[in-house]
């Protein structure tokens, strides 16, 4: 029987890369797209719903599938107020886990970042760890969390930061080997492949998986 699909977060990075490989999967039928903006030219496999994702709860009737795929996320840059940050990247996503639960959704999956802790100090990390820790609350069946590190690929923003970051890492690669592999940049079609990989096995648990086992994963 085939699949029906939702993801959050298809105009980004990894999102808009994971949206391509459901679209060529055969396992699925249906893709909704929830999302602020709508992507043209997409085929008629594709449903979007446009609108306030910071209101997903508006969306209830329709959000319905098999999987959820929650590639939402924002910076500093883009988002320099705390309180809208947090609102987009621990709010959008717990509401999702929210609506899954209680349309009987039992898989569930969701980019978090390496660092992720409820307990830290840093605002980032605090934030997708009480996100974590809320979407795990949920006990949906199937909840996978990747934790990828620094994320490679081009972007359509400019993010001087991040592209001096890149470089720098890409440079000491090298050394990052033992426990220290899972620091090494990835790229984001290795996190869409584990995603999908992940969705269509039939382990039960709740997983957090890290950023080198990310990679693992993508290959199987």
């Amino acid at each position: 029987m085939k699949k029906t699909a939702i993801l959050l977060g298809a105009t980004g990075l990894t999102g808009n890369i994971l949206l391509h490989k459901l679209l060529e999967d055969t396992r699925y039928d249906t893709i909704k797209l929830f999302s602020r903006t709508k992507i043209e030219g997409l085929p008629n496999k594709v449903t979007q719903f446009v609108g306030d994702l910071l209101n997903l709860e508006q969306f209830k009737e329709d959000f319905k599938g098999d999987e959820v795929y929650c590639c939402i996320g924002t910076t500093a840059k883009k988002t320099p107020d705390k309180e809208l940050y947090k609102q987009i990247d621990y709010g959008i996503p717990v509401a999702a886990a929210k609506l899954s639960k209680e349309n009987n959704i039992t898989t569930f999956l969701v980019i978090s970042a390496m660092g992720a802790n409820k307990e830290s100090s840093v605002f980032y990390n605090r934030t997708k760890g009480e996100m974590e820790h809320e979407v795990l609350e949920q006990i949906i069946m199937h909840t996978y969390i990747l934790r990828p590190s620094l994320i490679g690929g081009e972007r359509k923003e400019r993010r001087i930061v991040e592209k001096v970051s890149l470089i720098v890492f890409k440079i000491i690669q090298p050394l990052f080997i033992g426990k220290f592999k899972q620091y090494k940049i990835i790229n984001p079609e290795s996190i869409a492949q584990a995603m999908l990989n992940l969705a269509n096995r039939t382990s039960n648990a709740e997983v957090i998986i890290t950023s080198d086992d990310i990679k693992k994963l993508a290959k199987k």
